[in-house]
């Protein structure tokens, strides 16, 4: 039959099916699985994190700071396809550094996934073994998903340093440069193939290349873009409490895609990270909120939603790589160093003091994020690490042999983390505040949601301010009940 036109999917030549789509290596569960850890992250963003954020500021504050997130997410999907993510897990440019191309051919896509696409050159393996690389059960075009997720995630974590004053503008541009020049350069050296992973720091689901990224560049961009109002950083209470723990319960919730679905297949791994997640978000939570009663008192909700976020990300770099006993005494650093350097420490270091960082990202995710990674090589369980990477060989301090050697990579690990995102995010906000002011305007500062996007969270006035009909134009919509209520018409 010459002029027989043959189905694309039969084109492949390892599609059983053209209509089901189902290759000889596809695994319909591992699949399953992975996509359904993409979303359970998503959700962490939106609705998640947009609730999060648009509840814990001032209410003249809600609308701007939950669309900060909905922007990011928006915003990084696009540059992920088109650019970033090959710069994290493509073809190596650099050592630290993948070549920017796109994710949106068929051919690319279908593909069955493979990572990384650089060269191994693992100590005592052979370079460029092929069967050295992680090759899923399922096409690139989840693989492509999962990961967009991790960074839409670490732009609006970073955003909750700047909330309440960073000019919406300057905050369009930032993403896509950030995304571009920060955290593809952390993805790539620790998860790309890049020279991290060659040399085997460990990080299992992004303690450094989303955590303690997130939190050194959300501080150092506080610091260009400058403070919120001194009365706004004097009384900063959330506008509601209740959807604070909602976002907070979002954002949990979802962990167990974030690090549940590092291991790239829903297998004994995956089940011991989600197991590790929770476990280690509740201790965490426990000892903060208990160091506040110790301390002040007080029981404080927003205090345990950040112990439980230190908790969260604590546990990230070795979530699938210690024993659940090693979860708990990480939730017992993590409730306890944070609390320390953001009750304690804060107040007496002048720069902290100095720079404006609205959610105490630096805390919550810069101090957790490096005390996970370094906590990692001092508890990674030889036998759980083969599970998760079988080439590295590694192994924590308390387990001998060469465990404080991995501590010492852990270490330096974050150190190059620390320093590129310094710098990076310094001549982005640089760059930036050429073209755009990085903070608004001060009559933007002083009125708010209003002010910038012409819309506000609540019809109506809170904060002590009286209900002036004539101010709102429902004078003609409002009619006497007679008990004296009145109703909406």
């Amino acid at each position: 039959m010459p002029n027989t036109v043959i189905p694309f999917a039969y084109q492949l030549g390892n599609v059983t099916s053209a209509r089901s789509g189902v290759t000889e290596w596809l695994n319909k569960g591992d699949n399953a699985w992975q996509m359904i850890s993409a979303t359970l992250m998503g959700v962490q963003s939106v609705p998640g994190l947009v609730i999060l954020y648009g509840s814990i500021v001032k209410k003249k504050w809600a609308v701007n700071s939950a669309f900060m997130a909905l922007y990011a997410f928006a915003a990084v999907w696009i540059c992920w396809v088109t650019w970033a993510y090959n710069m994290s897990f493509g073809e190596q440019l650099l050592p630290f550094w993948g070549k920017a191309r796109p994710a949106l051919g068929q051919k690319f896509l279908i593909a069955r996934a493979r990572l990384p696409a650089s060269t191994h050159f693992y100590e005592g393996g052979n370079k460029g073994v092929e069967t050295d690389m992680i090759e899923p059960f399922y096409p690139m075009a989840t693989m492509v998903y999962f990961h967009c997720e991790f960074a839409a995630l670490t732009l609006i974590m970073l955003a909750g340093s700047l909330l309440g004053r960073m000019n919406f503008k300057a905050w369009m541009m930032f993403v896509p440069l950030w995304l571009t020049f920060s955290y593809t350069v952390g993805a790539f050296s620790l998860w790309g193939g890049g020279f991290l992973f060659h040399w085997g720091v460990i990080d299992f689901s992004g303690g450094y290349v989303i955590h303690l990224s997130s939190g050194v560049g959300g501080f150092v961009a506080a610091y260009w873009v400058g403070p919120r109002l001194t009365k706004d950083r004097q009384r900063f209470t959330p506008n509601n409490v209740l959807l604070m723990l909602t976002g907070a319960g979002l954002l949990w919730m979802g962990w167990a895609g974030f690090n549940g679905g590092d291991p790239y297949s829903a297998n004994v791994d995956s089940s011991l990270a989600i197991l590790n997640t929770n476990i280690c978000a509740a201790t965490s939570l426990l000892v903060w909120t208990c160091l506040d009663v110790i301390f002040f008192e007080k029981p404080s909700v927003i205090g345990a939603v950040q112990g439980m976020m230190t908790g969260l990300v604590c546990i990230t770099p070795g979530a699938g790589l210690v024993q659940s006993w090693a979860a708990i005494v990480m939730g017992m650093m993590s409730g306890s160093v944070p609390w320390f350097t953001m009750m304690v420490v804060h107040k007496r270091w002048t720069l902290l003091q100095k720079v404006d960082d609205t959610m105490g990202v630096f805390h919550t995710h810069a101090v957790a994020g490096f005390l996970g990674g370094a906590a990692t090589g001092i508890f990674a369980e030889p036998t759980l690490c083969n599970l998760f990477l079988p080439v590295t060989h590694s192994r924590g301090l308390i387990y001998g042999g060469d465990g404080g050697t991995q501590l010492i990579k852990q270490v330096v690990g974050a150190f190059f983390v620390i320093g590129w995102n310094i710098m990076a995010t310094t001549i982005i906000c640089l760059v930036v505040r050429l073209v755009v002011p990085l903070r608004m305007s001060e009559e933007q500062l002083k009125i708010g949601d209003d002010a910038v996007h012409g819309e506000e969270a609540y019809a109506l006035w809170g904060d002590g301010e009286k209900f002036d009909l004539t101010k709102h134009g429902h004078g003609q919509d409002i009619e006497e009940m007679p008990s004296g209520v009145t109703q909406m018409v």
